[in-house]
């Protein structure tokens, strides 16, 4: 019952490629599975539609957090007790889910964050160039929110159905990160990290964001705590 009331969310936006091989160790698991078609061009709709999963899709592409709010919003009119964000491309490992779900199930965190970062063998395995671009993130997340965290941007997170009902997410793009921070220090909510490890497979690392949308993601953050 704790299994199947876990809902793995799972953004898609031109996956066809990785998608199969994505979630067929999730599809093995108890875990229900939601796939967001973020208004996919090739034919990542139709790879979905023929699975066993609640698919969803969006007619245009809105972005990522859009995708993620959009999933959580399902997740919790189907009952979910804990909603867990899985990214696409295949970089997450099934298997560190459940270190992220236990907090939540035994009410000792609100929300649990995956991390590169603590232990050793997890952040060697971060290429150099964008382990440095992360530790900058921190930084600037840090001082943004007050919420100082190991792991700035891994997209790889559990939140309890408490969480997910008070945290709404405005930000469409990659900023929803920060958000996610923000949210959490306005309304008090608890959170842990968890180590993780990330697959940097070729596709994965094409894939990502380039090192210039950080800066991107720094000014949209900036621009909106302005003008709220």
């Amino acid at each position: 019952m704790m299994s199947k009331s876990t809902f793995v969310i799972v953004p898609a936006f031109n996956e066809e490629s990785v998608l199969l091989s994505t979630l067929e160790s999730l599809l093995r698991s108890d875990y229900t599975i939601l796939v967001v078609d973020d208004g996919s061009k090739d034919h990542t709709w139709r790879i979905i539609r023929g699975l066993p999963v609640h698919a969803l899709r969006h007619a245009v592409n809105l972005g990522q957090g859009a995708a993620l709010q959009t999933g959580m919003t399902y997740a919790l009119q189907q009952g979910a007790e804990v909603l867990v964000h899985f990214d696409a491309d295949g970089q997450h490992s099934i298997e560190d889910i459940g270190s992220l779900v236990e907090p939540i199930y035994h009410q000792q965190a609100d929300v649990v964050f995956g991390s590169r970062f603590l232990q050793r063998a997890d952040a060697e395995a971060v290429p150099p160039v964008k382990r440095l671009l992360l530790k900058g993130a921190v930084v600037v997340n840090g001082l943004l929110t007050g919420i100082w965290m190991s792991d700035a941007h891994n997209g790889l997170r559990a939140f309890s159905r408490k969480a997910a009902q008070e945290i709404r997410l405005s930000e469409n793009g990659y900023a929803h990160a920060t958000e996610i921070l923000n949210e959490i220090r306005k309304r008090k909510l608890r959170y842990l990290e968890r180590p993780t490890h990330i697959t940097y497979s070729d596709y994965a690392v094409k894939k990502g964001q380039p090192i210039w949308n950080s800066i991107n993601i720094v000014i949209d953050v900036l621009l909106r705590k302005v003008f709220r």
